[in-house]
């Protein structure tokens, strides 16, 4: 009964950032919430294998990040789009041309945003998407907080930049 209460805790004090981690990587809250789970479910299976040389938040955002790449490669071999999705209709747009110029700048800014390297690009998507704390993100990338601000300012500046460039073509 003890060690259900040790996970209640843990579960209790580690499930926000883990979610948070996992909505910034997927961008879909069912989905972030259902691996969320899964990652606990795996900590508790391999609890024996931690050493301690992290945190424990950093560890739990590693099983997910697995539990995500796992999720990846299953859905690889699904099909992209289920048949009703193909049957429902297209929600109306009020403004379509607004439409067109808001998807036109999200894609400049994905496109700009895939450039940048490996640690800026996640350090982007978890302050922008997941919405989580120059601390948290340093935790989870096994930096300092002064460090991810930094490399998030670096990245909002190859951002305006690419952005602008994108905007002379």
């Amino acid at each position: 009964m003890n060690g259900w209460r040790v996970w209640s805790k843990l579960y209790e004090n580690y499930a926000q950032t883990v979610y948070r981690y996992l909505y910034s990587l997927t961008q879909n809250a069912d989905l972030s919430e259902e691996l969320t789970q899964e990652t606990f479910y795996q900590a508790m299976k391999t609890i024996h294998q931690f050493r301690g040389e992290c945190k424990l938040s950093v560890w739990l955002c590693q099983i997910a990040k697995r539990a995500w790449y796992k999720e990846l490669n299953k859905t690889k071999r699904k099909p992209s789009v289920s048949l009703d999705e193909l049957e429902s209709p297209l929600p109306a747009s009020r403004d379509p041309e607004k439409d067109v110029l808001r998807n036109e700048d999200k894609l400049a800014m994905f496109r700009t945003l895939h450039q940048l390297d490996a640690k800026t690009k996640e350090v982007m998507y978890l302050r922008l998407s997941g919405e989580l704390s120059f601390a948290e993100i340093g935790d989870i990338v096994g930096q300092s907080e002064n460090w991810a601000r930094v490399t998030f300012y670096r990245g909002k500046q190859k951002m305006a930049k690419g952005r602008s460039e994108w905007n002379r073509d």
